[in-house]
């Protein structure tokens, strides 16, 4: 359950994120800050209920890098942002990094 709650709460902050970019450097608040607040704001409920269970390393790390990689890909589809390879290697980095945690630490209670 804490996984999932943890991934609930990357996607609120990456909805947030992308909301804050929708606001136009704060100059169309509404809706868009009311939406970045409210994600914000559940995004980080939810991500101290994980740290009851998981270790705060290890959730910051995946919560991070996760958020990373979704919001370059909302960047992408939803903003038409291009990548270059450098900057696609590196999160790439950043999400093999994840995938390391996830699949071969014994810090990560399964």
């Amino acid at each position: 359950m804490p996984w999932l709650i943890l991934f609930v709460a990357i996607t609120a902050e990456v909805t947030a994120t992308a909301a804050m970019k929708l606001t136009d450097g704060f100059k169309k608040l509404w809706p868009w800050a009311v939406v970045m607040v409210a994600c914000y704001s559940l995004a980080l409920y939810l991500l101290s209920l994980t740290l009851d269970t998981l270790p705060v390393g290890i959730v910051y790390a995946i919560w991070s890098g996760s958020g990373v990689a979704l919001i370059t890909v909302v960047g992408h589809f939803a903003f038409k942002q291009v990548m270059d390879r450098p900057a696609l290697l590196g999160i790439g980095l950043i999400v093999a990094g994840v995938l390391v945690l996830q699949l071969f630490s014994a810090s990560v209670p399964r």
